[in-house]
């Protein structure tokens, strides 16, 4: 079971940018997902989740208005579509996996057990 993100980048305060992450190796539409971030000398951070269906989501407070999280079960691949980015933004972003009845909405870490690799987002002012 493995997940690769995709999509990060170097962008300017304000901008916009979509983070992609494919599933392999697992039935995709039995997992809970969530994106989580970690800046250096942080803590890692959970930005969004989604259950299963794409019908329950949860954000963190500092994404909440700005992000949006949605998948599509036919082509294994979660989304993190990332408004109004700010430099604080700034992090590795992971995706991570766990079966949906262990976990339908999380934004702890501890509750996933399949991670990707990251992919960096950077933001300037």
């Amino acid at each position: 079971a493995a997940v690769v993100e995709t999509g990060g980048g170097l962008v300017q305060s304000g901008e916009s940018l979509t983070l992609s992450c494919t599933a392999t190796g697992f039935t995709f539409r039995d997992y809970t997902m969530a994106w989580f971030r970690q800046a250096p000398g942080n803590e890692r951070e959970g930005v969004a989740s989604i259950n299963w269906s794409g019908d329950l989501t949860s954000y963190g407070d500092s994404v909440q208005g700005r992000f949006s999280i949605s998948r599509d079960n036919g082509k294994n691949t979660l989304y993190l579509q990332m408004g109004s980015l700010k430099p604080e933004d700034t992090a590795m972003y992971y995706c991570a996996a766990r079966r949906h009845y262990v976990v339908q909405r999380s934004l702890r870490a501890s509750d996933y057990d399949i991670w990707g690799q990251g992919t960096q987002v950077t933001v300037t002012s």
